[in-house]
C-alpha cells in the first residue's frame, strides 16, 4: 500500500484553486475557509447557524453549472474539452481512448453496485443529486433529514445553475460529470437571516469520472483447482474458507503536511481520504477486516455505521491516553470487523501494554528506576483479540459437529525505531497472551497488524521463527534488562507468515509474484511506500497446524510496476 492510505488518482478540491473534481463515490469537495476571530487569530473552523459567534454564521450553496453549449469531454483528460488534435493524435493515445472506453463498459455495473449503496446513505456528505427534472428533491446537510426546501434553478448568460447542496462539503454525483461546480459562501446575520455583504464564489474544473478500482487479483497457492471457489462477486464460495484483510489506514492525526510534505493538503484531508478508504475496503469483500490507526471518532461516526451497511459487525479498542494529550475522541486504535453472515462474536480480549508495563516494573525493576522504566515502556499501544465462531461448516473436518472457533489478534506495535526493546517486549507480551488462549481451547489463530518491524528484525524473528537468536543485534538495546535472559523470548504457536506462501506454493501467477518477494526473508519487498521509506512493516500470521492458506491477493500500488520499484530501491 502507498502512504498515506486513501489517496488515489481521483482529483477533488478542498481549497480555493482551479482543480478537477472526481464524481462520487470518492471524495467530498470541501473548502478550507479562513476566518478572522475576535482575538485577531485565523481559523478554518466552520461557523454554523446553530452556534453563530457574534450573531453571524456562514451559509453555503453548491451549484452544478450547465451550459447551453454542448461540450465534448476528452475521455483520457476528463477535465479538458475534446479537440480535433486530441481525437486524431498518436496511435498510442488512441489506444488509451479505446482502453478507457472498454474499462467503463467492464466496470460500470460493479461500481454502481458498490458505490450506489454508499451514496444513498447519510454519512456527512450530500447524498441527493438534482437534475432539471428533479426539482422536488429536498437537499440534505450532512444527515438523512431534509433541512432545506427544494433547490431553485437559476439562469444567467446561457448557463443554468442547479442548486445541489447547502453544506460546507459536497460529494459530486454521476450527474455532475462533465459539468463545472460553483461554490458560494456568504456571511449571514443570525437574526434576520439576510446576507451581510456580497457572497464569495469559486468555480471548479469539470467533474471527471471516478477511476475504476484496481482489480482484485486472487492467486491460488494451493493449486489451480482452487479457482472453482470464487463466486460471481469475487468472494470465496467454499464453505470452509474465509478471507482476511489487514490495513493501517493512517490516522488523520498523523496525516499532516509536515510528515507528508509531498502531498497536497486537499489529498490529506479526511473527507477526501475516508471515501477512498471505504471504497477500497468494501471492494476487497473480506470476511474479516483488521484496521489500525482508526481514530475513535472516525470509528463511531464513519467506519462502524458505514461498514454495518455492508454486513459487518464492528469491535474496537482505543489506545490508552497516558502519553497522548490531545482530544480523547481523536485517539486512534485497532478496529476489527467481520461479516455477520459468516461469523458470530464469542469473546473479546483487550491488551493494554501500559498495564503490562506497570506489572512488569512492579516485579522486575528496582524502585529508583521505576519512573524511567515507565517513561520508556508506556507508549499507549494496544491489541484487540477477538474470538469468532464460524457460521459455515468445514465438511472435511474430522468432527463436523464441533464448534469452529477462530481467534483473531489485531495490533499496532510502537513505531519508534530507537525503542527496539519496547517493540520486542510488546510482541512477546502479545504472543504470551495468545498462548494462554491457545492452551484453554484448541483454536486456530490469526495475528494481524502493523508491527513497525522489518523482516529479519527481532520482533519479526520472534513471530516467524518462534524465537530470537541470542546474538541478534536488536537485543543489544535493553537498558532495563527486560529481555533477559534471552532464552525466554520464545513461544510455541506454529505461526507462519501468509506472504511466505508465494515462495513455497505452486499455482498460477506465483512466479510473477515471487519477483516482488525478498527470498532471504520470505516477505514482500514492501507493504509501506512513502517518500522516505519503502519496506515491509505489516503482516498476517496464521497457525499452520490448523489453517491452510488457499489464496493471496496480488494487488500492489496502482502504477507501481516491478521496474519502478527496483529503481526506487
Amino acid at each position: 500500500m502507498a502512504d498515506p492510505p486513501g489517496l488515489c488518482s481521483d482529483r477533488i478540491a478542498n481549497r480555493f484553486e482551479d482543480i478537477s473534481c472526481s464524481a462520487a463515490p470518492p471524495p467530498s469537495v470541501g473548502l478550507d475557509l479562513i476566518g478572522l476571530q475576535e482575538d485577531k487569530t485565523l481559523t478554518t473552523d466552520d461557523v454554523p447557524e446553530s452556534a453563530p459567534p457574534d450573531g453571524h454564521f456562514l451559509r453555503y450553496k453548491w451549484y452544478r453549472v450547465q451550459s447551453d453549449r454542448k461540450v465534448a469531454i476528452c475521455s483520457i483528460h476528463p477535465s479538458e474539452q475534446a479537440t480535433l488534435q486530441c481525437l486524431d493524435a498518436w496511435q498510442h493515445h488512441r489506444v488509451l481512448h479505446d482502453r478507457a472506453a472498454s474499462a467503463v463498459n467492464e466496470n460500470g455495473s460493479e461500481e454502481e453496485e458498490i458505490f450506489g449503496r454508499f451514496n444513498s446513505t447519510g454519512s456527512g456528505v450530500i447524498s441527493a443529486s438534482l437534475t432539471g427534472s428533479a426539482s422536488s428533491t429536498s437537499l440534505m446537510n450532512g444527515s438523512t433529514t431534509p433541512v432545506y426546501p427544494a433547490a431553485v434553478t437559476q439562469r444567467s448568460g446561457g448557463e443554468t445553475w442547479f442548486e445541489v447542496g447547502r453544506s460546507k462539503t459536497y460529494t459530486p454525483t454521476t450527474d455532475d460529470i462533465g459539468h463545472v461546480l460553483k461554490f458560494e459562501c456568504v456571511v449571514t446575520d443570525a437574526e434576520t437571516k439576510l446576507p451581510v455583504g456580497h457572497p464569495s464564489t469559486i468555480l471548479t474544473s469539470r467533474v471527471i469520472p471516478a477511476p475504476s478500482p484496481s482489480p482484485r487479483r486472487l492467486i491460488p497457492v494451493g493449486g489451480a483447482d482452487m479457482m472453482a471457489q470464487l463466486d460471481s462477486d469475487g468472494r470465496i464460495s467454499s464453505s470452509g474458507t474465509f478471507t482476511v484483510l489487514s490495513y493501517n489506514i493512517l490516522s488523520n492525526s498523523y496525516a499532516s503536511s509536515e510528515l507528508y510534505s509531498y502531498c497536497p493538503s486537499w489529498a490529506l484531508s479526511w473527507p477526501y481520504r475516508r471515501q477512498n478508504l471505504l471504497r477500497e475496503i468494501v471492494g476487497y469483500r473480506a470476511d474479516i477486516v483488521c484496521l489500525q490507526e482508526v481514530q475513535s471518532d472516525h470509528f463511531d461516526d464513519f467506519f462502524a455505521p458505514e461498514l454495518d451497511k455492508h454486513g459487518y459487525q464492528a469491535l474496537y479498542k482505543r489506545k490508552t491516553n497516558e502519553v497522548y494529550s490531545g482530544n480523547i475522541r481523536t485517539i486512534d486504535g485497532c478496529a476489527t470487523f467481520f461479516r455477520r453472515d459468516r461469523f458470530s462474536h464469542v469473546k473479546k480480549y483487550e491488551v493494554e501494554f501500559n498495564k503490562a508495563a506497570q506489572s512488569l516494573t512492579e516485579i522486575a525493576v528496582q524502585t529508583i528506576q521505576k519512573k524511567a522504566a515507565l517513561n520508556r515502556l508506556v507508549k499507549d499501544n494496544v491489541a484487540l483479540i477477538v474470538v469468532l465462531e464460524a457460521k459455515f461448516t468445514n465438511h472435511g473436518a474430522d468432527n463436523p459437529g464441533k464448534r469452529q472457533l477462530l481467534c483473531v489478534a489485531n495490533t499496532h506495535v510502537n513505531v519508534q525505531e530507537e525503542l527496539k526493546d519496547v517493540k520486542i517486549w510488546q510482541v512477546h507480551t502479545l504472543l504470551k497472551g495468545l498462548e494462554k488462549i491457545a492452551a484453554s481451547a484448541d483454536i486456530p489463530m490469526l495475528v494481524c497488524g502493523d508491527f513497525n518491524s522489518v523482516p529479519g528484525s527481532a520482533p519479526h524473528s520472534l513471530l516467524a521463527m518462534g524465537k530470537i537468536d541470542s546474538l541478534h543485534p536488536d537485543l543489544v538495546v535493553d537498558p532495563l534488562a527486560i529481555l533477559r535472559p534471552h532464552s525466554k523470548l520464545t513461544h510455541q504457536l506454529p505461526l507462519v507468515s501468509a506472504y511466505s506462501a508465494f515462495l513455497r506454493g505452486v499455482g498460477l501467477g506465483l512466479e510473477q509474484q515471487r519477483r516482488r518477494m525478498d527470498p532471504t526473508t520470505n516477505e514482500p519487498l514492501f507493504t509501506n511506500c512513502t517518500k522516505d521509506f519503502i519496506g515491509t512493516l505489516d503482516y498476517i500470521f496464521y497457525t499452520a497446524d490448523s489453517l491452510t492458506l488457499c489464496w493471496l491477493n496480488s494487488g500492489v500500488c496502482p502504477g507501481l510496476d516491478d521496474d519502478t520499484l527496483r529503481s526506487w530501491r
